[in-house]
């Protein structure tokens, strides 16, 4: 265990200030939960091969020579390029290990073993460190976890996309970032243990353990009551309406998640009727009967276009919202007050980049470092690893 002096400050004093974190991961699910202990205040230490993340050449779309995908994920980090198949840089990346307080790693099952980077091998010179392991299937299946695969043999495609075509994979690596949430809640969780007994531990993830817990209501519709879910497109299997509707000039998300809501809907629509109609008036039957509440619903919503359903619906307290571009959602929240995009880094390498979603009152989530070239702090890590020896 090492403070990380003053080679590598973090401005701010956010309540993960002094742990150092190394970072073995590459591509999504451990970048992402290594940029949340950074963002939250850690000295994050990138470790990268010689031709650096994987990420780094997914483009475009590319902000100069930087992939978008690269920059969405890596800021507030410390990188260094390291080759273990070189001695010497082995050696560096040991070095680390020992003095780390949190390790991640997303490599295959095993992979690390070799190198006497793996937390049997780790933990017996640093038997207080918290080291993460993230795997696509668990630490005794050695295929490959990629998040497309997990999103396939989950079921999640496959509940996914309109009941008469094809299955759909969704628009984001969805089970990588949560498999990243899960992770850094993992890690959270062992550093405290670790304030209370001075133990550390391995956390384990895995892409389709993460994938069964994501999917919530629908794994759960099997596990408690042995029904298998099917695509429905964008309706919702236990809540109507709750999908896209269209209306004059296009389509309107529309979400009535109870009897109250509905009854505030159909009074909106000029149809307090449906409230008297036992075939829609409560949930369960309504949901029933929505092929014949749909038509009624389809009809009413053409006398105004969806803005004006919008501004009308909002107005009475009801749940819904325009389907916006990517530009239109940022540009939306935006309009919200959530300040949704931040300058990252200082000097010559600031990258605008998507704000941390969480809000601390006691201790600001910070900024400071600008997701980094490939080997850029290759020399300063260095120098702390000999500083570190020679306290």
């Amino acid at each position: 265990m090492t403070d990380s002096d003053d080679l590598l400050t973090r401005n701010g004093s956010g309540p993960l200030s002094g742990q150092v974190v190394v970072d073995f991961s590459r591509v999504l699910a451990g970048p992402y939960a290594t940029m949340m202990l950074a963002d939250l205040g850690a000295t994050v230490i990138k470790v990268e091969g010689p031709k650096g993340d994987d990420t780094r050449h997914w483009s475009p779309p590319a902000r100069d020579d930087d992939s978008t995908y690269y920059l969405s994920i890596n800021r507030n980090k410390y990188d260094i390029v390291l080759d273990f198949a070189d001695p010497e840089d082995l050696a560096t990346a040991q070095d680390l290990a020992t003095r780390a307080d949190i390790i991640v790693e997303n490599f295959k099952p095993g992979g690390l073993a070799k190198f006497g980077l793996d937390y049997e091998s780790v933990s017996a010179s640093n038997p207080e460190v918290v080291y993460a392991s993230i795997t696509g299937f668990g630490a005794d299946n050695p295929l490959p976890g990629y998040d497309l695969l997990v999103q396939a043999m989950s079921g999640f495609m496959s509940i996914t996309g309109s009941p008469d075509g094809s299955p759909y994979r969704a628009g984001v690596a969805v089970f990588d970032v949560i498999t990243g949430l899960h992770t850094t809640i993992g890690i959270l969780a062992a550093v405290q243990h670790r304030t209370v007994t001075g133990e550390g531990q391995l956390v384990e993830t895995n892409l389709m353990s993460s994938a069964m817990s994501g999917l919530a209501n629908q794994t759960a519709a099997y596990a408690a009551a042995g029904v298998t879910p099917t695509r429905m497109g964008n309706a919702h299997p236990s809540l109507y309406p709750y999908q896209p509707m269209e209306t004059k000039d296009g389509e309107i998300i529309i979400a009535a998640a109870n009897d109250g809501q509905f009854a505030a809907l159909a009074k909106a629509l000029g149809r307090p009727d449906w409230c008297e109609d036992e075939r829609f008036a409560k949930a369960k039957i309504r949901n029933a009967h929505r092929d014949e509440l749909e038509p009624e619903l389809l009809e009413a919503l053409q006398a105004h276009t969806a803005q004006e359903w919008f501004d009308k619906l909002t107005a009475v307290g009801l749940p819904c919202a325009p389907i916006n571009s990517i530009s239109q959602g940022v540009e939306r929240a935006r309009d919200l007050g959530l300040d949704p995009i931040v300058e990252t880094g200082q000097g010559e390498r600031v990258i605008p980049t998507i704000r941390n979603p969480i809000r601390l009152s006691k201790s600001e989530v910070a900024y400071d470092l600008a997701p980094p070239s490939l080997g850029a702090d290759s020399d300063i890590v260095r120098a702390w690893l000999r500083r570190s020896s020679d306290q």
